[in-house]
């Protein structure tokens, strides 16, 4: 399966990017080796905000080229979303606005979109609701058939359990729990694409 990870925060060397590169690494070396795993870190996005630019098919850059051939490939689309004063950043939200056109509708079928929410303390959680009601509004609105996975995971004192190469160095509970998210996004995947 085809797995895109989307580190969503805008920061260089994020926690978001810390959780994304744990993800990648659980997934390459705790589940079959059928997986192929994508990042993407939002730090190198381009994308242009509504009413200065468009995200035009014909005319993508490379990070923009690179957002859209993995969403297509992508079976799965696990979303690593910060929480930055209890909302989720707007180059998130304006990223999904612009890829919320007809010409890019095709990245809203057939896939399953999984969310984490990442915190520095005790939150993460408002955007993790927020990305799935986002998700769910844009497959809605373009007709689409997907699902976004009910089950989400929160990322909390991310810098306590997930060092800067994505290793798992904090308590077991944080382990367990990525790793109960993890097989519930890829059960609802392997399920939702037979």
């Amino acid at each position: 399966m085809n797995i895109a990870i989307l580190s969503a925060s805008p920061r260089a060397d994020s926690a978001s990017l810390r959780v994304a590169k744990a993800v990648k690494l659980q997934i390459e070396t705790s589940y079959t080796t059928e997986h192929t795993t994508t990042l993407i870190d939002f730090h190198d996005n381009d994308i242009p905000m509504v009413g200065r630019g468009d995200l035009r098919p014909d005319s993508l850059t490379a990070f923009q080229q690179r957002w859209v051939n993995t969403l297509n490939a992508a079976q799965l689309v696990i979303c690593i979303v910060p929480e930055y004063n209890w909302i989720m950043p707007g180059e998130w939200i304006d990223a999904w606005h612009q890829t919320g056109k007809t010409a890019f509708a095709h990245l809203f079928d057939g896939r399953v979109f999984a969310v984490i929410g990442v915190s520095s303390g005790r939150g993460g959680r408002r955007p993790a609701l927020e990305t799935q009601q986002l998700l769910n509004k844009l497959i809605s609105f373009l007709g689409q058939s997907s699902v976004v996975a009910p089950a989400l995971f929160e990322s909390h004192e991310t810098e306590k359990n997930v060092d800067e190469q994505g290793r798992l160095i904090g308590a077991d509970i944080y382990r367990a729990g990525l790793d109960r998210f993890l097989q519930l996004a890829l059960k609802t995947a392997e399920r939702w694409n037979r």
